[in-house]
């Protein structure tokens, strides 16, 4: 449309001749690059390595590809050369403009081949015939091979036709990565079971990252291929640049309630296959820390059981129950006194009292931490946080904490802690085998009751 037939803003115009100034620039760009590329090439290189490749913006060729129609792939696609194009493809993203002063839609290019197209959507027919045409298995236009793509969209079809053309198995990205680091989803164990077939090495790191397809399946919480890169030969001690071991991912990525049993499933894989549960990063940060930060009780008592430290402090200074009491406040659905007791009864420490207030709204963690003193503290540090609402939903609690500060403490309870000191980081185990009834092995172990007595 004309400018003159349509209000265009000042600004509106501005960003428009940018967008064209830049695609200008961008052609001036290639063709002086193409130009050096062939002024450096030697004249005895052999034709097939040093055949350019021809660029294709033709939406024609996108929709053939990107939907799929074999019938256009084949009228367009007929020899090796067309196999073998570079598609590019422009899209707006918002960048920021120092000139304008605010986001503005900026086009930016984006390679890759047209194997790798379909490989990536599941068009098996469309890369079949591609493959006969003579599309290259291993290229990486754009950074990724059709291999990479088909294994990141879990499409097993896919990858079985490339490797039975004859694929590189371990073919490495521009990141270093091989397909199988990008078997990132449960449905992808097929393709991983593939790639294993037919040689993937399953302790090759990525990169700069030294990742390894056992870290990545670990942080996801994928539990069947933990288990196939076990018994294919993946080792449990390897580490990244920053020092994490797969047990240390597992403990990371268990963020969400959903994940939780997934990730704890393969922390015990791990763990039977001989993972050690002490092992911290660079910044001294244990798996029993990363499962304290994102609140998982269960998680966390299976690395206790395991050998893991209640005790040891990260890089930072802070324990497990240090990051336990913080992520109280973040995840307010789960149930903090599981966690508070298993690391109570493994050897930690009491927290300090004026910590108390992270869990003041939490009345089942409160006591059992309550319960870990000879005396009650002072309550000053928490009890104005308590909610209203709360307090008086659990006015019973509440209000006995209050009056047992500073007051001697039950006789029974002395006990309780003496033979807790006893037993030390071995109380959780040892309570099972003391000749005591149930109800005080319970009473031992910090059984909630609803009040301080």
């Amino acid at each position: 449309m004309a400018e003159e037939t349509f209000p265009f803003t000042s600004s509106t115009l501005r960003s428009l001749r940018l967008q064209r100034e830049w695609l200008e620039w961008e052609d001036r760009r290639r063709a002086a690059a193409q130009q050096c590329r062939s002024q450096r090439r030697p004249a005895s290189s052999p034709a097939g390595l040093t055949r350019p490749r021809r660029s294709c913006r033709d939406p024609a060729v996108h929709n053939a590809l990107f939907s799929g129609d074999l019938q256009q792939i084949q009228a367009l696609f007929q020899d090796e050369d067309a196999a073998n194009m570079i598609v590019e493809t422009v899209s707006n993203q918002l960048a920021w403009s120092a000139e304008q002063g605010f986001w503005v839609l900026t086009p930016k290019a984006k390679h890759t081949a047209p194997l790798t197209i379909a490989a990536a959507r599941g068009y098996t027919d469309c890369a079949r015939y591609l493959i006969r045409q003579g599309a290259e298995l291993d290229a990486r236009v754009g950074g990724r091979a059709a291999l990479h793509e088909a294994c990141a969209r879990a499409q097993s079809d896919c990858v079985r036709l490339l490797l039975t053309f004859g694929a590189k198995v371990n073919v490495l990205s521009e990141e270093g990565t091989t397909p199988l680091h990008l078997c990132t989803a449960p449905e992808s164990l097929q393709c991983a079971k593939m790639l294993l077939e037919a040689g993937a090495t399953v302790n090759l790191a990525a990169g700069e990252s030294e990742v390894t397809p056992l870290h990545v399946a670990a942080v996801r919480g994928l539990e069947e291929h933990v288990a196939l890169y076990l018994e294919h030969g993946a080792d449990v001690n390897l580490r990244t640049s920053q020092g994490e071991t797969a047990l240390n991912a597992a403990c990371a990525g268990a963020e969400g309630l959903d994940s939780r049993q997934q990730h704890q499933a393969t922390a015990r894989r791990l763990l039977e296959a001989g993972a050690d549960a002490r092992a911290a990063g660079r910044k001294r940060h244990t798996p029993l820390h990363n499962a304290c930060a994102n609140g998982c009780g269960g998680l966390a008592e299976l690395l206790l059981r395991h050998g893991a430290s209640a005790a040891v402090p990260n890089g930072a200074g802070h324990t497990p129950m240090d990051l336990a009491l913080q992520a109280v406040q973040d995840a307010p659905s789960w149930e903090p006194e599981v966690l508070f007791a298993a690391l109570l009864d493994y050897g930690a420490q009491p927290v300090r009292p004026e910590m108390l207030r992270h869990c003041a709204n939490f009345p089942r963690a409160l006591e059992v931490l309550l319960n870990a003193y000879p005396c009650v503290p002072s309550c000053d540090t928490w009890v104005e946080t308590v909610f209203p609402e709360l307090w008086q939903e659990h006015e019973a609690f509440y209000s006995s904490a209050l009056r047992m500060v500073n007051q001697p403490r039950r006789l029974q309870h002395l006990a309780r802690l003496a033979v807790r000191a006893q037993l030390g980081s071995r109380c959780r185990q040892a309570a099972t085998c003391l000749p005591l009834p149930p109800v005080l092995k319970d009473y031992l172990l910090l059984r909630v009751e609803g009040r301080i007595q």
